[in-house]
């Protein structure tokens, strides 16, 4: 993949600027901060966040827990400035790196982290770009390391698939779908994570967004 080849963080919906006030509608305290507890956070953990996008969850894992080492990753160099911005505003300590969430290996090293999280990533993703960055997300997993994920995923009722609409229209149709059909489990187990299972549901306006743990076998 090149660093050009990535969804924008509010697709075509909005310039990404408006990320932060956008997402606040998806009642995101509460989801991320379920992500952040199903990753729970320990001292000299090295916590890589794939996509991390304008730095909430970074931050949050650094706040949760300033002994952690958190690596945030993301390939739109725009919204990791809005990150780092946000970060010295509150004197976090994360490491910002410019990738592609398929080169993991190559940024962290093979093996060298103890928890993968990502989140409102894979939904924006095709289908072989969403294989190749959890194939990627294992790779940098030491054995027994987790996995977490928060995404759109399965859009269980008429309203919660009515909602996600809004989501397609900025993200598109085709990337979309198969996570609202439910497909990430299954993904995240070709991928060669065990233990797979949906942890959380929020419902919101756009749709419903779970959170997945996993971890490496």
């Amino acid at each position: 993949m090149t660093e050009q080849a990535f969804t924008p963080a509010l697709g075509r919906f909005a310039s990404t600027r408006f990320y932060d006030p956008v997402v606040t509608l998806t009642r995101e305290r509460l989801w991320r901060a379920l992500t952040v507890m199903h990753v729970a956070p320990r001292p000299e953990d090295v916590i890589v966040d794939v996509g991390c996008g304008t730095g909430s969850t970074a931050l949050l894992l650094n706040r949760t827990e300033p002994r952690a080492r958190v690596v945030a990753i993301d390939p739109d160099q725009g919204v990791l400035a809005l990150a780092r911005r946000k970060a010295e505003a509150v004197g976090a300590t994360v490491r910002w790196e410019t990738g592609m969430g398929d080169a993991l290996p190559e940024i962290v090293g093979a093996g060298a982290a103890d928890t993968v999280v990502s989140t409102l990533v894979l939904h924006q993703c095709p289908m072989a770009t969403k294989r190749a960055i959890l194939s990627s997300m294992r790779a940098v997993l030491r054995p027994g390391g987790k996995l977490v994920v928060a995404d759109y995923g399965l859009q269980r009722t008429r309203l919660m698939r009515l909602g996600f609409r809004m989501v397609q229209f900025a993200d598109g149709v085709e990337d979309t779908r198969p996570n609202a059909e439910g497909v990430l489990p299954e993904l995240m187990a070709e991928a060669g994570f065990g233990d797979v299972r949906e942890a959380e549901v929020v419902s919101t306006v756009t749709g419903s967004i779970s959170v997945y743990v996993a971890f490496r076998e």
